[in-house]
Order: structure tokens, then sequence, then C-alpha cells
């Protein structure tokens, strides 16, 4: 079945403490996985917290990539979301492998697919 888009969201464990935390590392890394996935890049948004830890935005023309870092824990949640022919796994492997993630738990959700037929459910 065709869809609108695909949303890989990924768990990154064991990755290195001083790029979890280095808010021009992962953002050039976000802004470098969206480029070889081939989107195209409209807004770039990310932010250093204290002690530690990084959030931040790749908004491109084809959806987003997003991060949040607890480097104290070795740990990065990462979504990235494409529309059209975009492979999503181009970026969520490189962002991963930049990161120095020693496990990774990775899901793929196909997203718009149509309505969810639920029975015994009554519409807003």
């Amino acid at each position: 079945m065709d869809t609108m888009g695909r949303h890989v969201i990924s768990e990154l464990w064991g990755c290195d403490f001083d790029k979890l935390n280095d808010i021009e590392f992962i953002e050039k890394t976000f802004v470098d996985a969206a480029l070889k996935s081939g989107a195209e890049i409209r807004e770039v948004a990310f932010h250093k917290f204290a002690p530690q830890g990084v959030s931040g935005v790749v908004i491109i023309s084809e959806s987003h990539l997003t991060i949040h870092s607890f480097p104290e824990h070795g740990y990065a949640s990462i979504d990235v979301y494409t529309c059209g022919n975009l492979d999503p796994t181009i970026a969520a492997d490189y962002i991963a492998e930049a990161l120095g993630a020693q496990t990774r738990e990775t899901i793929e959700l196909p997203r718009g697919m149509g309505p969810i037929e639920l029975k015994n459910v009554k519409a807003l």
C-alpha cells in the first residue's frame, strides 16, 4: 500500500558523551544527514541545555529530522520523517554512525495510509 511518508524513530544508546553534548557537531551531523538523503533544507534550530544535552530540528521540504540528547546516559532519541520518495533510513543510519551509537532500536512507521477503521468509536 502506498504511503504519504515514512517515519523512522530510533533509540540510540552507547553514544559518545562529547558528541551528544556538542551543539555544533549535532547541527552539522543533522544537516549533513538531511542532505545525504536528498532532502531540501528549509530551517535549522538547535538548543544547548545546561548542564548538558541538545535538542533540535532540521525542517526539510519533505518533513523533518529531530533529536533530543541525554549525554549523561549516552542516549539520543531521533526522528526522521520524510514524504515522497526520500528514504529516511539513509539519514537515520548516518546520524547513528556519527554519534557512535553502540546499540540502536529502530522502528519505521508508514504515514498517511488513510483513516483507521475503529469499531464502536464515535467521530468528534
